[in-house]
């Protein structure tokens, strides 16, 4: 998978309020109900304009804060194709999974990125393509992109329960 990507660039301990406002938390459980709330207090435009395939750039301790699902789920459910931080908060990285959210460690990668860079994503090999610069991070594991791919733990796990019929 290769690919140029929009990308969205926020600084360090941006918390789950910010992604998702805790006053919904109650209020939007559903996809469609969280979308339009999404970093509304961070960046108002980012739920009217963020596309499939969009990636997140952040600094450290990403997603710090409560342990709602909400930010995560909205984040995969908009079709952010990866967020890319220098460090996450560990609930939040657990809530991601979660979703099939894909989340990757690469603080290099982070700090060379430019507004208006082309940035391109290649899980297969562990590499992110900066204005033609290459950064590397470990390759995930499989279990972790079949995730993914199945669109969050529940779907895989059903799967995996289906396949042992």
């Amino acid at each position: 998978m290769s690919e140029t990507n929009r990308v969205w660039k926020y600084g360090n301990d941006i918390n789950t309020d910010m992604l998702f406002p805790g006053k919904y938390t109650y209020t939007c459980s559903t996809a469609d109900e969280i979308i339009p709330h999404l970093l509304e207090d961070l960046d108002p435009d980012f739920a009217n304009n963020v596309k499939s395939g969009d990636l997140i750039l952040a600094g450290k301790n990403f997603g710090c804060g409560s342990s709602r699902e909400q930010p995560a789920l909205g984040l995969r459910a908009v079709g952010i194709d990866a967020v890319i931080a220098k460090s996450y908060a560990r609930i939040f990285y657990r809530a991601a999974i979660n979703q099939g959210l894909l989340l990757i460690e690469c603080p290099q990668a982070v700090d060379a990125y430019r507004e208006g860079d082309d940035v391109e994503l290649n899980l297969d090999q562990g590499e992110i393509i900066i204005a033609g610069k290459t950064y590397t991070f470990p390759t995930l594991p499989e279990e972790i992109l079949a995730i993914r791919e199945a669109g969050g733990l529940l779907e895989y796990t059903r799967k995996k329960l289906e396949q042992k019929k």
